[in-house]
């Protein structure tokens, strides 16, 4: 298993920053014995790239754990964590937290799609995308796109969408190709990102 981010265990800090979030927005059952063993057993397997089931056994059960992950996901969590990353001073406990987010998030695209590729973007936080940023869909470039061809075929002036196409019909494909991001992006490029 090999580190990608260096990973340590929670401090106190970093727990009392992090709890708020992952209490609230937990999956509702019964209450889990050490949730903070938990994270920190998320956290570390976010710090790499290997597999849930390489989990090291002191975390638990490794499917026990990937369940909590994707339900997590599900609840939200990274996406409140990415809000409270833009919004916290930089010398607040979650920022020491940053990296792991960020790979969090990313790998939290493939449950969450386009949701949390949508959020990131809005509050400039490319390095939770879980790619380069030009190979990311970008659904509000796309939307303005459309926008801007419809606003041209209302147009009341006659002959103009004719013009419009004529002029900007082969950059705005090239556009909404690059908005629409790459249907599959290797592998390779996404274990680069830190």
């Amino acid at each position: 298993m090999k580190q990608r981010i260096p990973f340590t265990a929670l401090t106190d800090r970093q727990w009392a920053a992090l709890r708020p979030y992952v209490e609230k927005d937990g999956p509702a059952g019964r209450p889990m014995a050490d949730l903070r063993q938990r994270m920190n057993a998320i956290l570390m397997l976010i710090s790499t790239d290997a597999p849930w089931r390489e989990l090291p056994p002191e975390y638990g059960p490794w499917s026990s754990v990937a369940r909590h992950y994707r339900r997590l996901t599900h609840a939200g969590v990274w996406e409140n964590l990415l809000i409270a990353l833009k919004e916290l001073g930089p010398r607040h406990p979650l920022q020491q937290l940053r990296r792991l987010i960020f790979r969090g998030a990313r790998r939290a695209a493939r449950l969450r799609g386009l949701r949390i590729i949508v959020l990131a973007r809005r509050l400039g936080l490319i390095e939770a995308l879980p790619g380069p940023s030009w190979m990311v869909a970008d659904p509000d470039l796309s939307q303005s796109l459309r926008d801007w061809q419809i606003r041209a075929m209302d147009h009341p002036e006659p002959g103009y969408f004719r013009r419009f196409v004529l002029e900007w019909g082969k950059t705005i494909r090239n556009l909404l190709t690059l908005a629409g991001g790459r249907p599959n992006m290797p592998r390779s490029v996404r274990l680069h990102m830190a």
